[in-house]
C-alpha cells in the first residue's frame, strides 16, 4: 500500500518531533519532511510533494492563514492547521484548509495519545478530501420576498468542511426562514465560537443551544461540542435538549441523534439535510425523517470535501435530492412552499 506523505509544519521543534513520531506509528503514513516555516515549507513542497500538509497557524515570518491563501493557487494541497482556541481556525478553513486540530496542552482532558489518535484520522480523511470544488466562491442570493410556513422545522448534519458549507447555506437564506437546528462535529471549545461567527456573518440569528430553548422562525441552534442535541414538540412548538452521553457513530454531538428526534416530533414538517463529511453519521437519521413523510437534501460529490456522509444517506436510500452545495437554498426554497 502506498503511504500518505505528510509535512509537518512547525515553529516548535518538540511539536514537530511529537507529532511526526506520533503519526509514522500507523503503517499507512510517512513523514516525508518537516519545515520551520512557510518559506521553509514552500521549499520542502516542492522537493517532497507531500499528500498533506499539517501547519501550525501561529509561526514566525508568516502566519498559517495568510501561507495557506498564498499556497493553495499553485499546490492544491490538503492542510490539517493545529491551533489553540482561537477563531483563526475558521478563518483557516475559510482560506482553504480542510480541518483543525486542537493542540493537546489547549485539552485538558485530552492526552497527547488522543491528539495524534484524531490527527491520524484528519490526515487519512484530508487526503481522501477535495480542494478545487471547496475552495470555489458561492455568491449571496438572499430569497427576502418569500413565505413559509412557520410550522416547518430544518435539520442539517455536517462533518469535515462543514463549517464553510453550513455558513455558504445559511449567508443565503431569509430572516423569516423556519427554525434551524444544526450539528457539526466541532470540539467543544469551537462550537460557540462558530455560532457566533455565523450569527455575525449572516442575516440570521445564531447561538449555541442550550437546553430548552425554542425553535423559531429566523433562529439558528447549533449543538454544543461534547453535547447531543434532540428536539422535542411542545403543543405547536419545538424546543431542543442537550445533554451528554456516549458517543453515536463516533461523535458526540450526533447527526443521528438529532435527525431521528426531528423524525420523531415533527414528522412530515421537516426538511432534512445532509452535508459533507467522513464516515455515515446521520444517513439513518435522514432515512427515518424521509420514511416520515420529511423531504430530504445531500451534498452531491462534485462539491463535498469529503463525500462520505452524503454518500452513505444516498446509498441507503435517504436522500429526495441530491444537488451542490450551490444549489441547496434553492432546493431548499421549494421544498419548504
Amino acid at each position: 500500500m502506498k503511504k500518505i506523505k505528510v509535512l509537518v509544519v512547525d515553529d516548535s521543534l518538540l511539536f514537530r518531533e511529537v507529532i511526526s513520531r506520533g503519526i509514522t506509528l500507523d503503517p499507512e503514513i510517512e513523514v516525508v519532511a518537516k519545515a520551520v516555516d512557510p518559506f521553509d515549507a514552500r521549499d520542502k513542497i516542492e522537493e517532497y510533494d507531500p499528500d498533506v500538509m499539517i501547519c501550525d497557524i501561529e509561526m514566525p515570518k508568516m502566519n498559517g492563514i495568510e501561507f495557506i491563501s498564498r499556497l493553495l493557487p499553485q499546490h492544491m494541497i490538503p492542510i490539517i492547521v493545529v491551533s489553540s482556541i482561537s477563531e483563526a481556525v475558521f478563518d483557516a478553513i475559510k482560506a482553504g484548509a480542510v480541518d483543525f486540530i486542537l493542540k493537546p496542552e489547549m485539552q485538558i482532558s485530552k492526552s497527547v495519545e488522543e491528539f495524534i489518535n484524531e490527527l491520524i484520522t484528519k490526515v487519512k480523511t484530508a487526503k481522501k478530501s477535495k480542494l478545487p470544488e471547496r475552495i470555489r466562491i458561492i455568491g449571496e442570493t438572499v430569497y427576502s420576498d418569500m413565505k413559509f410556513d412557520s410550522s416547518k422545522i430544518i435539520a442539517i448534519g455536517a462533518s469535515t468542511g462543514g463549517t464553510e458549507a453550513v455558513f455558504n447555506i445559511l449567508k443565503q437564506l431569509p430572516q423569516n426562514i423556519p427554525g434551524i437546528v444544526i450539528v457539526q462535529h466541532i470540539p467543544p471549545m469551537f462550537s460557540r465560537m462558530f455560532a457566533e461567527r455565523l450569527n455575525n456573518q449572516t442575516g440570521l440569528r445564531v447561538r449555541e443551544a442550550n437546553n430548552g430553548d425554542y425553535v423559531e422562525e429566523g433562529k439558528v441552534l447549533v449543538a454544543p461540542g461534547d453535547y447531543h442535541m434532540r428536539v422535542r414538540k411542545t403543543g405547536e412548538r419545538y424546543r431542543v435538549e442537550v445533554f451528554q452521553s456516549e458517543k453515536v457513530n463516533g461523535h458526540c454531538p450526533s447527526v443521528d441523534v438529532l435527525f431521528e428526534s426531528v423524525a420523531k416530533e415533527a414528522g412530515n414538517n421537516a426538511v432534512g439535510v445532509i452535508l459533507t463529511g467522513m464516515g455515515s453519521d446521520g444517513a439513518k437519521g435522514l432515512l427515518a425523517m424521509r420514511e416520515k413523510g420529511a423531504r430530504t437534501i445531500g451534498q452531491d460529490e462534485k462539491s463535498s470535501v469529503v463525500y462520505g456522509m452524503p454518500r452513505v444517506a444516498y446509498e441507503i436510500g435517504a436522500v429526495e435530492k441530491q444537488t451542490s452545495l450551490e444549489n441547496i437554498p434553492k432546493i431548499l426554497f421549494s421544498m419548504l412552499k
